[in-house]
Parts: C-alpha cells; sequence; structure tokens
C-alpha cells in the first residue's frame, strides 16, 4: 500500500464503486428491521454548506451503522423546487436579456426554469456524493415530480372536500418585491436604527388629544381606532368616544383593551388592523373596519387622500411627517431601536397585507399531533424540544399555504365568471365532479402552493404514496428524523399532522434535533462575517488567493468585499489544506454533544487527520508483519500474550459503548471512545507490545502466531467499527486487511456491524497490563522531567515490591524492558538505602532511577534555572493584568476564567520545576 495517506486517491474511486454496484439499494430481508432515514429536502438552488455537511454526516453515519447491523435500511434522497428562489434565479437570468416573465408568459416560464433546474438542480447531490452519502439514488424525489404532484393534489382536494382548506382575506408577510406572501421562515428580522414619531390625534370634542407613538408614521391614513388600557385612569373616561384622524378626517373610537401596556410611551395606541398582525388580533375583538391604505408594490393606494397616493410608502412617510409639523400635531421624534423584518430573497421590507389568501384549518390537525408526542409516539432527541413543541402546537393559527409567483404547485381550484370556487384535479374533473355545462367558463387559480405544503408529504409522498406501494408498506412510519430546531414548527410539526391525516401513523419515531455549526470563535457563519466555510474546500483545499475570490465574487459593495477579504486572509494567511472527507466527517461526530452547537475549526479537522493516518500507518505495520505469514486463520494452535487479551478485552467494552452511543445520538462519545481506543490502546500500546512478542526469539511460533492474529483480527474490527463515520479510508484499507483474517467479500458496507462477546472479557489481563502501562509511564515520565534522552537505556531500582508485583515484573518482562528501553533492574526492600534518585510510584511500589551519571548537572541546573526564570517573569505578568481593575472588568469573563487557568499551570510547572532542581542540586 501507498506509504502515505492521500485521500483524493482513494475517496471518489470508492464512491463510484459502491454507487454503481448498487451498495446502497435497501434490502428487503422478511426477517430484518426496516430503519429509514428522509433527508431533509435542500433547495435545487443551493449548495451544500456546513450545516448540510454536518446533518448529513450524521445520517449517514446512522444508515450506514444500521445497513451493517443487517437491517433493512433506506435514506431516501430528494430536492425541493425552493418555489421563490428558484424563481428568482430564473428571473434574474431574464433580466440580463432585458426580459420578464411576463414578457414570455406563464407556461414559456415554467418550460425556463425546469431547464434550469435540469442544468443546475444537481449540484448539491454531487456534493452529496463528495461527503460520501450512502443515499438510495435510484429513487431519488424531487417536490414536483409526477408522483409529488399526484400526492400534493389529492391532499389538496381532500381537506378542501372536508372543509379544512378555504379561501379568505386575512393579513400576511407581503414582499412588495415579489408580490407575495411569505412564510415567517421566509422573513429575516434584524435589529435597526429607526425612529419613534409622537403624534398627536385631536379629540373629536374639541377639548383635546392624545399622544400616539409609531415606528411607522405612514399607517395612520389606515387606522381604525385609538387603544388605551380599560383600568388607566388617565384615559379610560375617554372610552367609546372619538378622535378626528389628522389628514384624513376620519372619526375613529378610542377603545378599552387589556393588549395595551400602560407603562409604554404615552398609555395611547393607534390601531390599524389592515397592516400589523397584533393591530389585526385587536380589530377582530372589536370588530373595527379594515382600512387597506398600500398597494402590492407598498404604494400608497387610491383609498387614502389624493395627495398621498401613487407615492411610494418612504416618500409618504416624509410628507405625512412633514404636513403633521405644519398643523402643529408632531409632538416630538425620538431616536429608536426596532426590529426590521425583511423577505429572505429580495431583501425588501415586509409589509403585513390584507389579502385574499388559501389557508389551512389548522387547529383539528394540530390536537392529534400533540398527543402524538405526548404519548411517546414521536420522542425528541434531546427531551427538552417538546416544551418549544408544544408552545407552538397549542398556538398556532392558520397556515397560509399560497404565494403569488408561477413556479411551484399551482392551487387546482378554478373560478366561474361569478367568482364561484371549484376544486379538483383538472378542469374536466372540475366539470364532471361539480356537474358544470361547458358553456360555464372556467379559469384556474394563478397562485402555487407554499414550499411546505409538499414538504409536509416528504416522509410518505416519496415512498410513492397516494399509491400503495411495496415501499411505502416496508418503511413507513419512517424510524428518525434528523434536522435543526429552526423548522421544528414549518416543517417537523407539519409532517407529524399530514403524516397522521393521511397514513394514520406518526411519519418518524424519533427526532433528533441538533446545533448549528459555528466557527473558531463560536460565531454563527454567514456570508456577511467571511466565516463561511465550504465543505468542499476543505476536502480538497483550497489557496488564499482563490478562497478570497470565491469569497468575495457576486457582492456588489466593494466595502463589503474588502471586509470579507480581510477577514479570510487573517482566517487562512495559508489558505486551506487538503483535508479529506473522513477528517471532516469525524470532527463532526466528535462534536455532535445532544443539544449544542458545533464550533468547527480547520485546526480540529486537521487533528482528525492525524487521527486517519494514524489508522493508515498501524495498517502499513500489521501488513508489514503478517503478509504471508500464518495468521491463525485456520491454523488454530495459537498462544495470545498479555497484550493480546488486554487488547482483545478492551475492544469488547468499546463494541458495547459504540452502540450505545449509536442508539442514544451521542455520536460525540462514539468517536471519544473510538479515537482513544485506536490511537492510545492499539496504536500507542498494542502494536508497541507486539513487537517482543515478534521480534524476540523466545517466544514461541504459537504465541507470535496469537499476536498476528490479534493484530490482524483487532485492526479488522476497528475499521468495521469507525466505518459509519469514516467510510472512504476504511473501506480501503479493510480490502487489505480482510483476507489476512480470512474475510472473503466485496465492501465492508455488508459487513456485519462489531458485537462484542463475554467470552473475550479478561478482567485480570486489563489490571496486569494496567500496571505494565503505569510501570512504563512512571520512567517515561522521569525521562521528560530530567531531560534524558528517550533512547538511553537506564538502570532501575525496585523498592517495596509486593510478591504481586515481583510477579507481573518477570511475567511481562520482555514487554517492560523493551518499551522503557531498561538497562537493569535492582530489587531492594523498603529499609534498604538508595542513591539520589527520580521516583515514580506504581501502587506501593516505587521505581528508583539514580540521576548520577546520566545527566550533565551543570548544563541541567542551568536548564532548570533558565526554565524557571521564564515561567516566573510570564507569571508575574499575568499576575498584574488579573490585578488590573480595567482588565478584570472589561475583558469577557471567559478571557479573564482563562488567564487565571494560565496562572495555575504556571504555578503547578514552578512547583515541579524547583523540586527537580533541588533534586538534581543534591547529586
Amino acid at each position: 500500500m501507498e506509504t502515505t495517506y492521500n485521500p483524493q486517491s482513494i475517496e471518489q474511486n470508492w464512491y463510484k464503486t459502491w454507487e454503481e454496484k448498487g451498495y446502497f439499494t435497501p434490502q428487503t430481508k422478511a426477517d430484518a428491521d426496516n430503519y429509514c432515514i428522509m433527508i431533509p429536502p435542500p433547495n435545487v438552488t443551493g449548495t451544500l454548506h456546513m450545516g448540510h455537511a454536518f446533518q448529513d454526516t450524521i445520517m449517514d453515519a446512522l444508515t450506514r451503522y444500521h445497513r451493517m447491523k443487517g437491517d433493512n435500511t433506506l435514506w431516501q434522497p430528494g430536492t425541493d423546487h425552493a418555489g421563490i428562489a428558484t424563481q428568482m434565479v430564473v428571473e434574474r437570468q431574464l433580466a440580463a436579456d432585458d426580459q420578464s416573465r411576463h414578457d414570455l408568459g406563464r407556461d414559456k416560464f415554467i418550460e425556463k426554469v425546469w431547464d434550469w433546474k435540469e442544468q443546475s438542480g444537481g449540484a448539491i447531490t454531487q456534493q452529496l456524493r463528495r461527503m460520501g452519502g450512502s443515499l438510495d439514488w435510484e429513487h431519488e424525489r424531487f417536490t414536483m415530480d409526477d408522483g409529488m404532484s399526484e400526492a400534493v393534489h389529492k391532499v389538496f382536494i381532500q381537506l378542501y372536500d372536508e372543509g379544512l382548506i378555504y379561501r379568505g382575506k386575512r393579513l400576511v408577510n407581503w414582499d412588495p418585491v415579489l408580490h407575495t406572501a411569505l412564510s415567517d421562515l421566509e422573513v429575516l428580522s434584524e435589529e435597526e436604527s429607526g425612529h419613534l414619531w409622537h403624534m398627536r390625534y385631536p379629540l373629536t370634542d374639541g377639548s383635546g388629544h392624545l399622544v400616539v407613538a409609531t415606528t411607522r408614521p405612514e399607517t395612520m391614513l389606515g387606522d381604525s381606532a385609538v387603544a388605551v388600557h380599560p383600568e388607566d385612569e388617565r384615559f379610560k373616561h375617554l372610552i367609546g368616544s372619538t378622535i378626528t384622524l389628522p389628514l384624513v378626517g376620519r372619526e375613529i373610537p378610542i377603545i378599552g383593551d387589556d393588549y395595551v401596556d400602560m407603562e409604554f410611551g404615552s398609555g395611547c395606541v393607534k390601531i390599524t388592523p389592515a397592516h400589523d398582525f397584533n393591530d389585526y388580533e385587536m380589530g377582530q375583538r372589536h370588530a373595527l373596519p379594515m382600512h387597506n391604505i398600500f398597494t402590492v408594490d407598498a404604494c400608497i393606494n387610491d383609498e387614502c387622500p389624493e395627495k398621498y397616493q401613487g407615492l411610494e410608502r418612504y416618500k409618504a412617510r416624509k410628507m405625512i411627517i412633514t404636513d403633521l409639523e405644519a398643523l402643529g400635531l408632531l409632538e416630538k421624534i425620538d431616536d429608536h431601536k426596532l426590529m426590521v423584518p425583511r423577505g429572505d430573497r429580495s431583501g425588501s421590507v415586509v409589509e403585513p397585507y390584507l389579502t385574499d389568501q388559501w389557508y389551512v384549518k389548522i387547529a383539528p390537525l394540530a390536537e392529534p399531533a400533540i398527543d402524538a408526542v405526548k404519548n411517546g409516539d414521536i420522542k425528541f432527541v434531546p427531551e427538552n424540544w417538546n416544551k418549544t413543541y408544544y408552545e407552538w402546537m397549542n398556538n398556532i393559527q392558520d397556515w397560509c399555504i399560497s404565494r403569488q409567483i408561477w413556479w411551484g404547485h399551482r392551487i387546482p381550484a378554478w373560478y366561474d365568471d361569478n367568482g364561484k370556487v371549484y376544486v379538483a384535479d383538472s378542469e374536466a374533473e372540475v366539470r364532471t365532479k361539480y356537474k358544470l355545462a361547458d358553456d360555464v367558463n372556467l379559469k384556474q387559480d394563478d397562485d402555487v402552493l407554499d414550499t411546505w405544503f409538499s414538504s409536509a408529504l416528504w416522509p410518505f409522498s416519496t415512498l410513492g404514496w397516494p399509491e400503495n406501494t411495496d415501499r411505502l408498506k416496508q418503511f413507513y412510519p419512517t424510524s428518525v428524523l434528523v434536522t435543526g430546531f429552526d423548522i421544528i414548527f414549518f416543517w417537523v410539526a407539519r409532517m407529524i399532522m399530514f403524516g397522521l391525516k393521511f397514513q394514520g401513523e406518526v411519519p418518524f419515531k424519533e427526532i433528533y434535533i441538533h446545533g448549528l455549526v459555528r466557527d473558531a470563535d463560536g460565531q454563527k457563519m454567514s456570508k456577511s462575517k467571511g466565516n463561511v466555510l465550504d465543505p468542499i474546500d476543505i476536502i480538497d483545499g483550497i489557496d488564499l488567493e482563490s478562497l478570497v475570490t470565491k469569497r468575495t465574487s457576486g457582492l456588489m459593495q466593494p466595502k463589503m468585499a474588502k471586509k470579507i477579504e480581510k477577514a479570510t486572509r487573517k482566517q487562512f494567511p495559508d489558505g486551506i489544506p487538503s483535508l479529506g472527507t473522513d477528517a471532516l466527517r469525524f470532527t463532526f461526530a466528535s462534536q455532535a454533544t445532544t443539544g449544542r452547537d458545533v464550533v468547527l475549526s480547520t485546526d480540529r479537522i486537521s487533528g482528525n487527520r492525524n487521527f486517519c493516518n494514524k489508522i493508515w500507518n498501524a495498517t502499513r505495520y500489521v501488513l508489514m508483519n503478517t503478509e504471508g505469514q500464518d495468521n491463525g486463520v485456520e491454523n488454530t494452535d495459537c498462544e495470545y500474550s498479555l497484550a493480546d487479551r488486554w487488547i482483545r478485552s478492551r475492544l469488547q467494552a468499546v463494541e458495547d459503548n459504540v452502540h450505545r452511543h449509536f442508539n442514544t445520538y451521542r455520536f460525540d462519545l462514539a468517536a471519544q471512545d473510538l479515537y482513544a481506543f485506536v490511537w492510545e490502546d492499539y496504536c500507542d500500546w498494542y502494536l508497541e507490545l507486539s513487537k517482543p512478542v515478534l521480534l524476540k526469539d523466545h517466544f514461541s511460533e504459537a504465541e507470535k502466531r496469537g499476536t498476528r492474529q490479534t493484530l490482524v483480527t483487532v485492526l479488522e474490527t476497528i475499521l468495521r467499527l469507525n466505518h459509519p463515520v469514516m467510510p472512504f479510508i476504511t473501506e480501503e484499507l479493510w480490502q487489505k486487511v480482510a483476507p489476512l483474517a480470512g474475510i472473503n467479500a466485496d465492501t465492508i458496507m455488508n459487513q456485519a456491524y462489531p458485537e462484542s462477546s463475554e467470552a473475550l472479557v479478561d478482567k485480570q489481563a486489563e489490571e496486569e497490563l494496567e500496571w505494565v502501562k503505569h510501570f512504563i509511564m512512571g520512567i517515561r515520565s522521569i525521562r521528560s522531567e530530567s531531560d534524558i534522552a528517550p533512547g538511553k537505556p537506564l538502570p532501575v531500582i525496585l523498592q517495596n515490591a509486593s510478591e504481586a508485583d515481583t510477579k507481573r515484573f518477570y511475567d511481562n518482562e520482555a514487554f517492560v524492558m523493551t518499551l522503557a528501553k531498561l538497562e537493569s533492574v535492582q530489587f531492594i526492600s523498603e529499609d534498604e538505602s538508595a542513591p539520589e534518585s527520580s521516583i515514580a510510584l506504581v501502587g506501593e511500589m516505587k521505581i528508583l532511577i539514580p540521576l548520577a551519571g546520566l545527566i550533565d548537572k551543570d548544563a541541567e541546573l542551568a536548564r532548570l534555572n533558565k526554565e524557571i526564570g521564564k515561567l516566573e517573569a510570564n507569571c508575574e505578568k499575568s499576575n498584574a493584568k488579573l490585578g488590573n481593575p480595567g482588565f478584570v472588568d472589561k475583558a469577557p469573563e471567559a478571557v479573564v476564567n482563562k488567564e487565571k487557568e494560565r496562572v495555575a499551570e504556571m504555578e503547578s510547572a514552578i512547583t515541579k520545576l524547583k523540586e527537580q532542581l533541588a533534586k538534581i542540586s543534591a547529586l
């Protein structure tokens, strides 16, 4: 095999082999459990980001684990048509040619979108392949393929016929650029600097005025009332009277409502039911009229005074403020921080807008969905997300499912010339279902369905529903949903509601909620911060200039591009080295702590690249010592050394632990156990302990055979244990190791996941080997503290050794003498005097290494004094910093604590060095 690990030379070749040979296709064994994960369908417009890469690593690890356990395993792939996002991409392309979708017409425009989807829509699925995702690509689905469209129509029509879908005029999030309603998830609210305008509203009877404050003075044109708290002594006598709305002249009532906060502002609130969600609720309670003042472009409409008609909302705002000031009705203007909602695609400020939309009556669907979690049919991991789910579901509002765009599932509803609505699968079916004559003119609704509507059917529509397919019968309900917390309401809850409604069962039994992926400083990754990492750049590597170009391309603002370039050069002065998929995946797994965000850095990934190197080099060592040898595959005449029995016994605990961790979604603990066992137990200890057996003549052939067998079988098991998380390197190495263990098979993917054996647990061997390790580590510690060369043979005196210590030493003399590099060993009693020595303890036994003659006394004293002086100077600086109130009071708590930890570490080191100094001085 190659002397160095090079992930680029193995990863894509293996993926191609796996896919071509159909290894990802689920089995249909009658006696096996079924295991299914549905991928949260990524937008067809998208590319893989670190959140995807983390989430997909978790799903693939679970899929590979259950496949190796022998389950009939399906990881269902697919993509979402991403209505608004996709339409915007194609509209931008048309705009570059001075065209709009209206120039093409609906049908031609939809053809353009399909063309674009075919050309560019597969990018993310190719990236999933690069990440090693073992999805059943033969059955990949798209939310607008024929089968999915049939499912969407069936659900819409059934819910409409049952009275659970209706059309009504309600407030929605309206994007005045895209001219469509938006879901809450498509609205990004961030704090911005603005103003609070305090306006005087004259009482109609001329007795005075009320002061109201608003961040959007233009909406006063649509006011329907002024509200006060019914217990507010200042105003409760005015409830029932009216004010005359400035600039408009309309008389509007003063109402009392508990919603008003008496302590905030003036205690008086203007109510605009058609342009504010809270005001809308109050308007419903008090039967207030709704005055819509905006056009679809957020310009003032013709329901308002003529002088403002046609003005863009912010121009109207300026004119209204000027006019109020001229009338003496503007009391004051305060600077004010406020949350501003913007459409995530257009960037335009979203307006609450009164419009006709289609809605799902959600309460009847929500009740059984709440019960499904309460009674344990569905389990959240971690469990605390139950509370969030209940809070959302118990306060759920009817769901606006219509969007005013062209790309998506067109609503299967038709209107006659009188506006009467008919719902069916096609115009022909409308005529049949409603017994309409051929001369009745029908026009289909122009709106399409919210993307989340088709996504809500994902767990069963992808399996072939509305047909009762074998895949549906086999894999529904699915096993687990792996997703982020941000879409529990928007997607997860809706899948539960629709699954129960249309399948009579929950769509999944468990929901694993993972955290966000953050950068090395704990910051959320975002393009504006310039800290976004592309997983493919980490896998393949990228030079600094290419990375800068990639991050700043497409940025319209030079200032932002400069900021991101600066951040990139600081973060990656040498670019990103090629780290490979397996190292990235192992890093994700090692940080997948339940309920916590993932803090990712290339340093961590580089560390796990070294872990891959460790496994690679361990395999080279095993092959060099076992290829062409009798490894006890057929010859059962094997004797096992203490080290053999120890490593086999340790392996059983690791196997049990990893199974438990996978089944409880503690991928971090599984990774920790695998890392510790491979790096420390197998590589650092067992491989070294195998050398005396293989190289020294006094070990028998049966003992050598037992060690070769153990080297091979434990390594083969290690590769299977790690395969779900690190698929590429484990497949590559397993192909070389498996034949030496007597295994002839095509792929590691279909091998059994390791199970522990009680017969191989050997507590006595574990205890004895721990004694050997402590002995060797004690001597290594003395070498390090005394700066004695690692290869220099040492004389050792063992004092106060018990009978058990003596037996253990002689039983394992070959291991101890070789690994500790000892020249000689002398046993003395507790009463016997010994020369000045460095001491290590193994239980009650003292390991003494006489230092006379081993070190250059003067040179060692000079070295120790220099090191102590350096530490004391640094310690003094840190203590001065901690004594400075300016630092302690202003620096973040984490920074202060880190400085305190640094001082404690330095003080401990100084103490140890001074002890060593005294010991050397006494020689």
